[in-house]
């Protein structure tokens, strides 16, 4: 049960006054409909209302506060005139200006004759000074109450500044007293306020200096969040490791039997990943483990040989793969090398029907099948083990953590093993994956060639082409990537579909399609075609960013290459440069481009290591945006920036470590603060599992 103290926080943002139906709508759209998601919403901006000018030295596009006596009120003349209140002090005139105006609200509220307080953007316009629709207009006794300085927050369409500010202000009102959940000796050596005066203050910015990521008030905020996302995840991996494991002992025989069939000898990454594997597997705990290589790296092959650490041991091991593409993908490589040792293997997805499905289903719950490749298919309730005793689970951040779960809670006591190709910075490794031990290849198989990037002008379109025409007479196969599928009016990009019709010109018969939206078998047909020589160019949607392994294909064309994500474009990339022959990777790009944009384009011209490609992501787009789109794994935080809070998420998975060491089930009082920081933050299965012991 959430604590009681909270309820207020979490009601609909209707309990605000004001918010009706229609203002809420536009929260919800904003940043969500509910309380507490206004006390997250941080200021991005600020009105300075101090400077109070007479108005002859009143400059133009200044904030302004200015004490003026009200003159003639002039209606408009037409109905796109606007309504002019002429206004004086000792030093000049002033027009305020009203567009739409309800001339009986303003008669009353700005009387002819009387002194009034406005504040709002100064304009000179034709050799007059004006102010267009001030922000506030009281009287001389009113004004003491204005706010010197005014939080700017962002907006959506259908609401304006005044009333988020009051829902703002309302919903802090609400916010209650807690007892404090940060260490006291860390709190002092920080110099941070208790967490709801550390709010007001975050609300209340006096300056520009009061906005930064760096502002106290925002770092203690942040830590908050870091901090209940840190023992999150520590909780769930202590839990995780009390469950009952298995010890996965074997004689290496089929690891060996493997290895030496392999036409390439492993790199020492792959060796020291596999030695950290098996020796987890070896332990009575359960393995909760990720793989981290970059494209091309041999994360698949490592997979192939733990998963022969189970079969030795008894039992049955299963990889689950985000896509079809990539689970066929895997099964192709898997099935060679899995018959050169004599086992099973059968690839499961959610095209597998009737009769077929049925077949496939019993072999794997008689145990016949020792390996197991599928996509979410896999953790169906039909699908039943002899005996799963290791669960691999590959390009992790497509998966939340309840479907990692789901799956190994089909076997007894199994092992886990998590892979991704997205080479992931360390800050982000600790934020999404804190709760997993970590092996990294760093090293590229032997014979791998590097790939010449070059970064050209899309009006070069047509020499690229000729470029090909001669490249494919020498035997090169093509990848070529567009952003869309059908042409779209608000974006000006090739779409698939457009350039496949276009290069098809240009070499009839030669050139496949594939993207998202097409049917399986078609998809596989035309994979077939270019995998198999059939086809030259195969131009695709991002569809083929993981998974596609064409050894012959030696070119990547991508188009529009300004409108991808850095890892993204590091992925596509990867698809080329994996057989004996030298490999390029041509980035076109639609100028001009934005400052971002070219140091992106910049960085992959020079360098192919994934994981300086990732830290510079990082820094170039921030965290929420790293896998080319928020994806389910990943942590959303709302005031915390894990590029820019890098000290704090480490300093947070510290304190939360030593907090379950002294604390495991959070019972003492510093203990029971911390279960409201994790309900505050939404972590209320946590607590749960935590009362469940």
């Amino acid at each position: 049960m959430r604590p009681a103290l909270l309820n207020p926080l979490f009601a609909s943002a209707t309990a605000l006054p004001g918010i009706g139906p229609r203002l809420a709508k536009a929260l919800e759209k904003l940043c969500g409909g509910r309380v507490a998601d206004l006390i997250w919403h941080l200021p991005t901006g600020l009105v300075d209302r101090r400077f109070s000018p007479v108005v002859a030295e009143a400059p133009d596009g200044a904030i302004a506060t200015l004490s003026i006596t009200v003159g003639v009120h002039e209606p408009a003349r037409g109905p796109r005139q606007p309504y002019r209140v002429r206004c004086f002090d000792e030093t000049g005139e002033i027009d305020l200006v009203f567009f739409h105006a309800r001339p009986d609200y303003l008669t009353r509220l700005l009387p002819e004759g009387e002194l009034r307080v406005v504040s709002g953007r100064v304009e000179h316009y034709r050799g007059k000074i004006q102010m267009t629709h001030p922000d506030h207009m009281v009287t001389a006794e009113e004004a003491a109450g204005l706010p010197a300085v005014e939080p700017v927050y962002p907006l959506t369409a259908g609401l304006t500044p005044r009333p988020l500010q009051k829902a703002i202000r309302a919903a802090l009102d609400r916010t209650p007293e807690a007892a404090e959940w940060q260490d006291p000796a860390w709190l002092k050596k920080q110099g941070w306020k208790p967490w709801r005066a550390a709010l007001f203050e975050a609300h209340a910015p006096d300056g520009e200096a009061a906005l930064a990521d760096d502002a106290p008030a925002r770092q203690r905020l942040a830590f908050d969040e870091l901090l209940a996302d840190q023992l999150a995840l520590a909780i769930v991996r202590a839990q995780h490791r009390k469950l009952p494991g298995r010890a996965l002992a074997g004689d290496n025989a089929l690891i060996d039997r493997a290895i030496a069939a392999l036409p390439f000898a492993l790199t020492g990454s792959q060796q020291m990943a596999l030695a950290e594997i098996t020796a987890d597997m070896a332990a009575p705990l359960r393995m909760l483990r990720l793989l981290q290589g970059d494209v091309g790296s041999g994360k698949t092959v490592v997979a192939f040989l733990a998963a022969l650490r189970a079969v030795e041991a008894g039992g049955q091991a299963a990889l689950m793969a985000p896509t079809e593409v990539l689970a066929r993908q895997h099964f192709a490589t898997i099935q060679k090398l899995a018959e050169g040792v004599g086992l099973r293997c059968a690839l499961l997805t959610g095209r597998d029907k009737g009769k077929a499905r049925a077949a496939i289903l019993e072999r794997i719950r008689s145990g016949k099948t020792e390996i197991v490749i599928g996509t979410h298919a896999l953790f169906q309730d039909d699908i039943a083990f002899s005996d799963l005793a290791l669960a691999v689970v590959d390009e992790q951040h497509r998966f939340g953590v309840h479907q990692r779960l789901a799956l190994s809670s089909k076997g007894r006591g199994a092992d886990m093993l998590v892979m991704t190709a997205t080479p992931i910075p360390r800050t982000l490794t600790l934020a999404c994956y804190s709760d997993l031990d970590v092996s990294r290849l760093t090293d590229k198989p032997a014979g791998r060639q590097p790939i010449d990037t070059r970064v050209l002008p899309l009006d070069r379109l047509d020499q690229v082409i000729g470029r090909l025409g001669t490249a494919i007479a020498a035997g090169a196969r093509v990848f070529w990537v567009c952003p869309l599928v059908d042409e779209s009016e608000t974006l000006d990009v090739a779409a698939a579909t457009e350039r496949h019709s276009h290069l098809a010109q240009h070499f009839p018969g030669r050139v496949g399609l594939v993207h998202g939206r097409m049917k399986g078998p078609e998809k596989d047909r035309v994979m077939a075609g270019f995998a198999g020589g059939g086809l030259d160019i195969l131009v695709a949607t991002t569809v083929i960013e993981v998974g596609v392994d064409v050894p012959e294909a030696t070119i990547m064309v991508v188009e529009h290459a300004e409108r991808f994500g850095l890892a993204q474009l590091h992925q596509l990339r990867g698809r080329v440069g994996r057989g004996a022959k030298p490999s390029s990777c041509l980035l076109l790009y639609a100028p001009p481009l934005t400052q971002t944009a070219r140091a992106r384009l910049d960085i992959l011209r020079r360098t192919e290591d994934g994981f300086v490609i990732a830290e510079e992501d990082l820094k170039l787009r921030g965290a929420g945006e790293l896998l080319g789109t928020r994806q389910s794994g990943l942590p959303v935080f709302r005031i915390a920036d894990i590029a820019r809070h890098h000290d704090l998420m480490l300093a947070a998975r510290d304190d939360a470590r030593l907090i379950l060491g002294r604390d495991p089930d959070l019972a003492s009082e510093r203990g029971k603060a911390l279960r409201v920081l994790l309900y505050l933050f939404e972590k209320d299965a946590v607590v749960q599992t935590l009362r469940s012991g």
